[in-house]
């Protein structure tokens, strides 16, 4: 397939005050206020592929564009004449692909992780022959095509779903629209898990479905719940009580606000063998807590893993106030010698923030805290050796005393 260009690829210089070495270097994205913004590259429709240069007309690669976008350039290849078509896409899924076979026994995973495998703004979920794309950047939805067919030949996958929603999109002036690509599914996919079974809803769930990136942190938490009872605050799917019970726990709590998704943990539980053991409540999780507080249950394991309260910077104080007050009621609800676990996936809430926020919130509610481990994404969410925003998930393992 030949690119979509059938022009020469414009150029976009960097202001002389930007260090074009950082970008020699890898780093994958130039903001707008670090490119000459002149009429001629206002003038540049959204999508195009564009040739990055330092301020001495320097070529440093190719790069995706988009003149409506805070992230104005995102960098494609070190190669500024590469041709960004299918057998480009091809060689990186490829690779991708490589990496996920050597990680896992079975073809469940996050197969592309945006600008650390190559693809910005690109996320590929594979859930066996199926799988969910995110073209969450303007370059990849014009190139929609030649992806999937790229896609397709490299992975055998049949079926492909576009999730076009988020807000990622938003920011890059993209409308919301999810379809069907090709194949289709009529029911949820089982998808195996951590001894557990987990039911994905590839069309209506959440993002794409299930969250792969808590995955090792499943796994130690189902080590901590062995023989105990489990409170999964903000449940999902039932991510952390599935894989509990899975792992031995006595018993599982799973609470979301989700009609829907406490419906799929349910299913899950009983493709899991473990339904006897699981129950759930749908309601707010802060009030759920408090309530259960009220009513003097107490667990071996209580998670919290809440959606971002800092998505951006100006969210980040009430979201470092929303992480305090998690952590307290939590707490409050962890039996003497029991362990918390706190989640965050906020870019805007670095590790030491986070870690500060939590340990308050356990602090006021009392308790002391032992620090276990301090957990990541999973490796089919590598990090960009260049971009922080790519070190996104944290999870604080705690042991309570008192």
């Amino acid at each position: 397939m030949t690119e979509i260009e059938t022009e020469p690829r414009p150029a976009v210089r960097l202001r002389p005050n930007v260090n074009a070495q950082s970008f020699r270097f890898g780093a994958p994205w130039a903001y707008a206020d670090q490119l000459v913004m002149d009429r001629r590259t206002r003038g540049i429709p959204a999508g195009a592929v564009v040739e990055l240069q330092d301020a001495e007309r320097r070529p440093l690669g190719a790069a995706a564009f988009n003149p409506d976008s805070k992230i104005a350039a995102r960098m494609l290849d070190r190669d500024p004449a590469a041709p960004i078509d299918a057998d480009w896409f091809a060689a990186r899924l490829a690779r991708a692909l490589a990496l996920r076979e050597t990680l896992y026994d079975a073809p469940f995973y996050r197969l592309i992780h945006a600008e650390a495998d190559g693809m910005p703004g690109v996320v590929i979920d594979r859930f066996g022959a199926a799988a969910v794309i995110q073209p969450n950047a303007a370059w990849a939805e014009a190139r929609l095509p030649a992806l999937v067919e790229a896609f397709r030949a490299v992975t055998g996958v049949t079926t492909v779903i576009k999730n076009g929603s988020g807000r990622a999109r938003s920011l890059e002036g993209l409308t919301e629209a999810s379809e069907v690509l090709s194949g289709g599914v009529e029911a949820p996919v089982p998808v195996p898990m951590n001894g557990a079974t987990y039911l994905a809803d590839l069309l209506g769930g959440q993002k794409t479905g299930l969250f792969y990136d808590q995955r090792p942190n499943h796994a130690f938490a189902a080590r901590l719940g062995r023989g105990r009872s489990v409170l999964d605050v903000f449940s999902h799917v039932g991510g952390f009580a599935l894989a509990a019970l899975a792992g031995g726990a006595r018993g599982a709590l799973a609470v979301d606000g989700s009609a829907p998704a406490l419906d799929l943990a349910t299913r899950g539980a009983e493709a899991s063998g473990v339904a006897h053991a699981f129950e759930t409540r749908r309601g707010d999780a802060f009030e759920t807590m408090a309530a259960l507080g009220e009513e003097g249950r107490r667990f071996g394991l209580v998670v919290c893993d809440p959606p971002a309260f800092a998505p951006s910077k100006p969210a980040l104080e009430a979201g470092l106030r929303a992480y305090e007050r998690v952590a307290r009621l939590g707490a409050a609800l962890v039996e003497p010698g029991g362990f918390l676990v706190l989640c965050s996936c906020s870019h805007a809430a670095d590790l030491p923030r986070f870690r500060e926020a939590s340990l308050r919130g356990v602090g006021r509610a009392g308790r002391a805290a032992q620090i276990l481990g301090v957990g990541g994404a999973g490796p089919d969410h590598p990090a960009h050796s260049h971009l922080a925003e790519s070190v996104y998930l944290k999870a604080l393992f705690l042991r309570l005393d008192g």
